[in-house]
Order: C-alpha cells, then sequence, then structure tokens
C-alpha cells in the first residue's frame, strides 16, 4: 500500500459543500448514492436523463432486450433525497479557476467539489469517416441503429432473387474481437441460426456469413489461451468466423478493406459495426488545457492517487476518462472500476468535509475478474482462483449482470424476458425502427 494521500486545506469550505457529478453513468451513480447522507448539496449533470447500463447494450443491438430493461431516469433514482438534483445539459466547459462548469445552455454552475465521470465514445485510431460506415455500440441510439439494421438485412434478403447478392447482404462484420465485439459476434450467430429459423420463406437465416476481425493475436486477450480457444469454439458453432491478426485498412459503403499476413482483401458487408476501442470524453482536453494535467493517447487524464487532477485537489476524474497504473497496467474502463472509484471519491471528499476521519489511502482497484458471454448458454469467466467456461459459466454471467442492474423492477423484467428467451429461443425485441422499407435504408 502506497503512502496516505495528504489532506489539502479546505477551511474555506461551506458548511454545505456542492458536489457537481458530471456523468450519470456506474461512477457517477456511485459517488451520488454514497455521498447523499452527508449533508452535501449534490448536482448530477447528464446529457441524458437515463442511466444506461451499458454492459446489456449488446442485447438491446440483437433484439434480446428492450431499451427499457437497461435504462432507468435518473431522477427516479433520487426521488426523495432533497439535496440531490438533477440536470439534462450537456457541459462544454470547466473553469477550475473559478470553480464552475458552464452547461450548453449557457447556464454556470458553481462547485466546491466536481466529480467528472463523463466516459468514453468510440476511437477510430484517426479515422472519424469511418463511423459513418461502421457505428459503435455506446448508447441507445446505437444499439437501436444496429437493431434494425441488422433485422432489415434479413428483410431485404428475403426479397433479393440474385444468390450472389443475397450473400453479400448477409455478411455481417464486427471490428474488435475484446468482450464487446465477442458478445456481438455471437448474438449475430444466435440470431441467423436460432431467432429467425423458420421465420422466412425464401432465405435461410443460417447461411448468414459471420466476421469477427481482430487485429491482434488473439480475440479477448486477458483472458487465459484455454478460455480463449473455447470461445473460438463456441463462436464457430455458432457460424462465426474468427480472423486474427486482421487489421482493417479502411471502411467504406458495403465495404472492408483488411491485410493480413500483407495481403489486402476487400470483404463486401451491409452491416459493419464498430468494437475496436473508446476515445475519452472531450472534457478530458479541456481539463487538460485548463490544468496542465497530462493526456494519455487515448484522450484519458493521468490522475494523481487520490484520483484528483493533480494540484486541483478539489477536481475528481473517474471511469473510461481516468489513466490510473496500478501493478504495471491501467486500471480497466469496466463498469466495476468506475464503482470503486466511485465510492472512493466518495470516501475521499467525505473526509475533506470531517477532517476528523481516519485518513485516506490510495486508491486501488480489486479486480474480481472478467467474464464474456458467447450466445445462448455458454460464457466464460475468469477470476484470480477460478477459470470456467459453458453453461456454469453463463448461469454466472446472468446473475451478476441481474444484481448490477439498477432498479429491482430492471431486474424483474430481464429475468423474465431472459427466462422467456432461453426457453423458446426467441427474441421479442425484433422490432425495426427508422428504416424506410421504400428505400431500403435508414430513415
Amino acid at each position: 500500500m502506497g503512502p496516505m494521500v495528504s489532506m489539502p486545506d479546505l477551511s474555506n469550505l461551506s458548511p454545505q459543500p456542492h458536489v457537481v457529478i458530471v456523468g450519470g453513468g456506474f461512477g457517477g451513480l456511485a459517488v451520488a448514492r454514497h455521498l447523499h447522507r452527508t449533508g452535501a448539496q449534490i448536482t448530477i449533470v447528464d446529457r441524458r436523463n437515463f442511466h444506461l447500463f451499458q454492459p446489456l447494450l449488446y442485447q438491446v443491438a440483437t433484439g434480446g432486450l428492450s431499451p427499457a430493461n437497461i435504462s432507468v431516469p435518473l431522477r427516479a433514482l433520487f426521488r426523495g433525497k432533497e439535496n440531490v438534483e438533477v440536470l439534462l445539459g450537456l457541459v462544454n466547459d470547466i473553469n477550475v479557476a473559478e470553480r464552475s462548469i458552464t452547461l450548453e445552455s449557457g447556464k454556470r454552475i458553481g462547485y466546491d467539489f466536481l466529480v467528472v465521470a463523463a466516459g468514453a465514445s468510440h476511437n477510430y485510431f484517426g479515422h472519424p469517416e469511418w463511423e459513418a460506415f461502421a457505428p459503435g455500440l455506446k448508447s441507445l441510439e446505437d444499439a437501436l441503429e444496429i437493431r434494425s439494421k441488422v433485422l432489415a438485412i434479413f428483410e431485404q434478403a428475403e426479397l433479393e432473387t440474385e444468390p450472389r447478392k443475397q450473400r453479400d447482404l448477409m455478411r455481417f462484420v464486427v471490428i474488435g474481437g475484446g468482450p464487446t465485439g465477442v458478445e456481438l459476434a455471437g448474438a449475430f450467430g444466435e440470431i441467423a441460426h436460432q431467432t429467425l429459423k423458420d421465420n422466412f420463406r425464401h432465405i435461410n437465416p443460417a447461411d448468414a456469413e459471420i466476421l469477427l476481425l481482430e487485429a491482434g493475436p488473439s480475440i479477448i486477450s486477458t483472458y487465459e489461451p484455454d478460455l480463449v480457444q473455447k470461445a473460438r469454439d463456441a463462436l464457430h458453432r455458432l457460424g462465426v468466423t474468427v480472423r486474427e491478426r486482421t487489421m482493417v485498412k479502411e471502411v467504406n459503403e458495403g465495404q472492408v478493406i483488411v491485410e493480413s499476413d500483407g495481403d489486402r482483401e476487400v470483404i463486401k458487408s451491409s452491416c459493419v459495426v464498430w468494437a475496436a476501442g473508446v476515445q475519452a470524453s472531450p472534457l478530458g482536453k479541456v481539463l487538460a488545457q485548463q490544468t496542465g494535467a497530462p493526456l494519455d493517447r487515448a484522450g484519458r487524464i493521468q490522475v494523481s492517487p487520490d484520483l484528483t487532477v493533480p494540484n486541483h485537489p478539489e477536481v475528481f476524474v473517474i471511469g473510461d476518462l481516468a489513466h490510473r497504473e496500478q501493478h504495471g497496467g491501467l486500471v480497466p474502463g469496466v463498469a466495476p472500476a468506475a464503482m470503486q472509484m466511485g465510492e472512493y471519491v466518495a470516501s475521499v471528499i467525505k473526509a475533506r468535509i470531517h477532517p476528523e476521519s481516519a485518513p485516506i489511502e490510495p486508491f486501488v482497484f480489486h479486480d474480481k475478474g472478467a467474464m464474456a458471454t458467447v450466445g445462448r448458454a455458454f460464457a466464460v469467466v475468469q477470476t484470480r482462483r477460478w477459470k470456467f467456461s459453458g453453461f456454469a459459466a453463463w448461469v454466472t454471467w446472468l446473475w451478476v449482470h441481474i444484481f448490477y442492474l439498477t432498479q429491482f423492477t430492471n431486474r424483474v423484467l430481464v429475468v423474465i424476458q431472459w427466462g422467456w428467451n432461453y426457453l423458446t429461443r426467441n427474441r421479442s425485441a425484433r422490432i425495426i425502427t427508422g428504416y424506410s422499407a421504400a428505400e431500403g435504408k435508414p430513415l
């Protein structure tokens, strides 16, 4: 354990300090929930009016769950907590000298403590123009767009009479072999081989070709090799072709150009999904300009051991926006890390509001393991003590995700939905929205 975190001079702190939290994700919620009984005034600012359970976004994108199953209004979460207010707005400026933030509407909000938990967006590695042809999966809007596109492709293929065009239509490409990419590709395979079976008269959805492209030597590379191989085998059973050491060089309308072993290849596809990386919120750059704090290549702020911006003990950065190294590696941008950071920041703020509290140690992320699901009834789980796969891992994955769902009603709805999907092999949220049948493309 490192040295204790030094306590800054906050003698001029007001009796009811104002804590402003930018972002209502896992980290921001954890701060608010662990602070609301301290007497502090808490303001949560988010560009959406709901908290989103991002680990299950791919289930919405593939028709397994409805948007309401994985989201809950922020105001509902803090109903009855009079010292917590929620504001719908986009933060476009932070003034650390004046201790204030400015919303896009022009409204300024002062703070005693600021927690920036603004998350991340897609990282196209210097090619932002690819986003138009290969959407990522970070928001409900992304998930609904992908869901509509996938389902509409099968509808278009049903109308197509030329076999070659049918094959090109039903070729799906997922770029990025991390957990999100693996789960998406597996879900696409499940849709093609199980969910849509016997739904069409002129096509066989199982003829769909699903490609999972990974630039590195291995998918889900942080897992043990035997678990990786089991994931590959499970994907293969779902009709997914895994192509590792395959670098994407260009993404255009209806095609992806890749390079493997020095050879270039053009892959035609009507549906390309990006799951290859993330880029920190633009607020990281704003903070860096204001404070001189260093940024890493993904735009994350390199924070102090107590998760504050260097030389600014009143400003905290957590979640995907924070660069914090531990044991020679980076604390991962996953929900458990964000929640632990949020709880830790709440404890630091409590200690600074009440200086008689026990000294605060530096933040340490306690990694409880990782898990990824591959289609129906199969997952891989890896912790420090155990590693296992198959149905037992899938059940573990189910209950962990249900436990972390925010509202009890959401948990009940998800259990019912998953139970029904498991028994019937059906995905009931197969609704196509924002699509023009006349033009054969999104509205």
